[in-house]
Parts: C-alpha cells; structure tokens; sequence
C-alpha cells in the first residue's frame, strides 16, 4: 500500500526522555570541545620520535634539550657549506623571529651541524650568529650527531667531490619545531614561509600558557 500524506506526517510515539537526555548531552559536549589546532606545518606530536640530545653549542657550552624548556625550540639539521638550503632556512628563521616581536624571547633556533669535520665550534660560531645572534649552533662526534639524527628520523650523507676536502652533503631539508614542554610537535617542510611558522609558534606558546 500507498502511506497518505496524512499517514506520513502524523507525529510518531514521544522519544523516551533517557534518549533525548542523552542526545542534548552529546550536543552540549559537542559544541563544548574544542576545535583541532590548525597548524601550517605537519603535526607529528606523538610520533616515534626522540627530540633529545647532549651535544656542544659554538661557544664550548655542553647543552642538552632540557635547558631550553619553557621556551618553543627550532631544530635544523645541516651544514655552514651548504650552498642555499641551510642559509635559507637560517635567514626564514631570522624573519620569524623579526615578526614575533616581544614572542621571539620565549623562541631558540639550534643549528645542528651534520658535518662535524668541517664545522669546527670556530667556523659555527662565526657562521650561526651572524643570521641571529640567538642563535646556536651545535656539533659533536660524528657518533654523537648520529645518534641525536635518528632520534629526529634525519636522513644525512657525505657526496664525494673533486677532492677529499670538496664534498656536499645530502641531507633532510626540513625543520623541527618542539613545545615548551619538550614534546616535538611539527614537521617543517622547506620553503614554508615565514608567516605560517610564526602562526604555529604562537598557537604552541598559547598553549603552554593554558
């Protein structure tokens, strides 16, 4: 058979007030909870990473993770030779750092060097500071540098050039970005821009405020 209009739009049996309590609750949490964070960058917090490290910075200090906390870390890993992406990640960063304005005291940008025969704790400490000088460069034994590598899922290797002292190195071209609990957070792609790091930087600091 045919259901009549008048069949159709006839109201059904009440709900039963268990269920409709349930259902005002669901809505009330719903619109309570709050929005995922939006970052520009890729969240990695969770991830199978280990964002710890004791190496030592340009001027001979021993540095570990823990002395940055309460403030959101950058971490690049490269090399002073290389001919334009770790110039061009330094000097992005010297430009968040210009438009964070009174933010950028609660910000540390780590340069980790992946080719410590060459990058003497000399050349980093003219090389790193003159982008930013807060800015720190650090080094340490090739095994050293490896180990805090994996930690970070970094991938770096020596090219061989026209002579054993003329060599590139291959490496991850992305930055880092940890929280001012320690937590690696982000995933940085080269190029990004410096207005969306700056817009995550924020949103990390709020959150520590909260």
């Amino acid at each position: 058979g045919v259901v009549s209009w008048a069949a159709a739009a006839r109201p059904g049996p009440p709900m039963p007030m268990k269920r409709l309590l349930v259902l005002l609750a669901a809505a009330v949490l719903a619109a309570c909870s709050p929005k995922p964070v939006a970052f520009n960058a890729t969240d990695i917090t969770g991830g199978s990473f280990d964002p710890s490290f004791e190496l030592t910075d340009h001027t001979g200090a021993r540095r570990t993770l823990e002395d940055f906390r309460g403030k959101v870390v950058t971490v690049f890993f490269g090399f002073t030779q290389c001919p334009d992406v770790c110039p061009g990640t330094l000097i992005e960063m010297k430009e968040v750092m210009a438009l964070l304005g009174d933010d950028a005291e609660r910000v540390q940008t780590l340069f980790i060097t992946v080719d410590p025969e060459r990058d003497t704790p000399e050349v980093l400490a003219a090389y790193v500071p003159a982008f930013d000088q807060r800015f720190l460069g650090l080094y340490g034994t090739p095994d050293e540098i490896a180990k805090v590598a994996r930690g970070y899922r970094v991938f770096y290797e020596k090219v061989p050039g026209s002579s054993p002292e003329n060599y590139q190195i291959n490496h991850t071209a992305a930055s880092y970005v940890i929280d001012p609990q320690g937590e690696l957070r982000l995933f940085v792609k080269h190029g990004s821009g410096a207005e969306a790091l700056v817009h995550d930087i924020r949103l990390l600091l709020e959150q520590a405020k909260s």
